[in-house]
């Protein structure tokens, strides 16, 4: 499962990452190799955030231009499926 991320240049230097359709990843980092592995480790946090708070986890999105994938390891993406679909039940 791949997620639509806007990598921004923050004026101090680095990157600020942020994922229009979960809004509660945030992270940045010093380059792009360090901020893409922020942005996987972010990711993975926010999805922590939704099952521990009972919340549908909302699906991908399709990308948009100035955007970059961010992939769940495929572990976290069957629970994610499984957990919204215990939801709906």
């Amino acid at each position: 499962m791949l997620y639509p991320a806007q990598f921004t240049p923050d004026e101090k230097g680095g990157y600020i990452v942020t994922f229009r359709d979960i809004p509660e990843a945030i992270t940045q980092g010093d380059d792009l190799v360090e901020t893409r592995m922020m942005a996987e480790d972010a990711l993975q946090c926010a999805m922590d955030f939704y099952f521990e708070h009972h919340r549908r986890i909302p699906l991908p999105s399709k990308l948009q231009k100035g955007e970059e994938w961010v992939a769940l390891p495929e572990n976290m993406v069957l629970k994610v499926l499984s957990f919204n679909e215990q939801l709906v039940e």
